[in-house]
């Protein structure tokens, strides 16, 4: 089963997602190993101690985690248990314009450009939208296209529902991708 990521992809193999502003500028850049696809999308690993850093920040993830790229839609999701020492569970970003190219000599590349919207579940279970005031801003500043901007803001609307109902795969699906990347 493939999602994204090209059929010839092999578990193990490296997966670096390279995240971009809207006016071009670099974002979060975030390295991970390929766990294999489902039904949903694609499943990448990202144990803790990985390097994730973006211009003027970077840090070793403190907890294993799972990053999603799903089959369709508009974002990205990262998941975290109960080891992850801050309040997310699930951290959504809100994205467009994505693609996988090849990564030289071996692994794949996801890009795409971060549009500020996140949705977050965190450890008590709260739902909530996050950045609202940033994609405003940036909405303006970084003149975002109108229909691109409403596009954004009801697939947030979407997951944000989607999550709070816990629905596939925002219902504990993640924690079996993770148990697989630590295996």
């Amino acid at each position: 089963m493939t999602g994204r990521i090209p059929a010839q992809a092999q578990p193990g193999d490296m997966v670096v997602f390279r995240n971009w502003k809207y006016d071009g500028g670099a974002h979060w850049l975030v390295p991970g190993t390929y766990l294999g696809a489902d039904s949903f999308g694609d499943w990448i690993f990202q144990p803790a101690g990985s390097l994730v850093a973006r211009p003027g920040v970077a840090f070793f993830a403190a907890s294993d985690a799972v990053q999603f790229l799903p089959r369709e839609g508009d974002y990205v999701a990262t998941f975290y248990d109960d080891t992850y020492p801050g309040d997310f569970r699930i951290y959504i970003d809100l994205a467009t314009g994505i693609r996988v190219d090849p990564l030289l000599p071996a692994g794949w590349e996801v890009q795409l450009t971060d549009m500020d919207l996140d949705v977050i579940r965190t450890a008590g279970g709260r739902v909530y939208i996050d950045d609202e005031d940033e994609f405003a801003e940036h909405r303006v500043t970084m003149d975002y296209p109108e229909a691109l901007a409403a596009r954004m803001q009801a697939s947030c609307r979407s997951l944000y529902e989607q999550v709070l109902a816990q629905a596939a795969p925002f219902d504990g699906t993640a924690l079996t991708w993770l148990n697989k990347g630590r295996t």
